[in-house]
């Protein structure tokens, strides 16, 4: 079975269809939610009502688009949502989950020394990234993890190009500037 035909048993009502979804994407959509949750367990919630959304709302998907960042897309707003709602900051998680997340980041090094320069760094990011607002993340998350061009950002959030520039280089510069201040 690929994407087009479990979206197909989806929407005739086949379960199966499902199945291969969240085999192909819950993880990814679990990194996804984390990144702006920053809590495990509320990333898994948040991705598993996004997949029964994604169920009841498929009739409405356009086939001939792809699904992977309209579903995506519904995990980066439910998780921005559910942090707008909450007036808890939920802690960062433990620095391992914080080192496999930069994992992707970080480049073959070939020495002890360069490997604890990278992980000090990943740490650095990470601590940075917890200070952003959800949106702030989100957008980060959107374009440098999950490699979204802006006009796909635009596309999805149903704005313009221009506002999701706005709020990258927003994001980005506030990065910079907590960055900075570590050095």
């Amino acid at each position: 079975m690929d994407e087009k035909q479990a979206i197909q048993r989806l929407k005739h009502g086949d379960i199966g269809g499902l199945e291969y979804l969240v085999l192909r994407y819950q993880v990814k959509a679990v990194r996804t939610a984390y990144l702006i949750t920053r809590d495990k367990g509320l990333a898994e919630d948040v991705v598993q009502d996004s997949f029964l959304q994604a169920y009841r709302s498929i009739g409405g998907f356009d086939s001939t688009r792809p699904f992977e960042p309209w579903f995506l897309r519904s995990v980066v707003n439910a998780s921005v949502k559910i942090m707008q709602r909450s007036a808890r900051q939920v802690e960062a998680g433990d620095e391992a989950e914080a080192e496999i997340l930069f994992a992707e980041l970080a480049q073959n090094a070939n020495s002890v020394e360069s490997q604890v320069e990278e992980i000090e760094v990943q740490n650095q990011i990470w601590e940075a990234m917890q200070k952003l607002s959800p949106r702030q993340r989100a957008v980060i998350v959107q374009r440098y993890f999950l490699e979204m061009s802006e006009k796909e950002m635009a596309r999805e959030a149903r704005t313009a190009a221009g506002t999701v520039k706005w709020m990258l280089n927003a994001a980005r510069k506030r990065l910079r500037v907590m960055l900075a201040d570590k050095e």
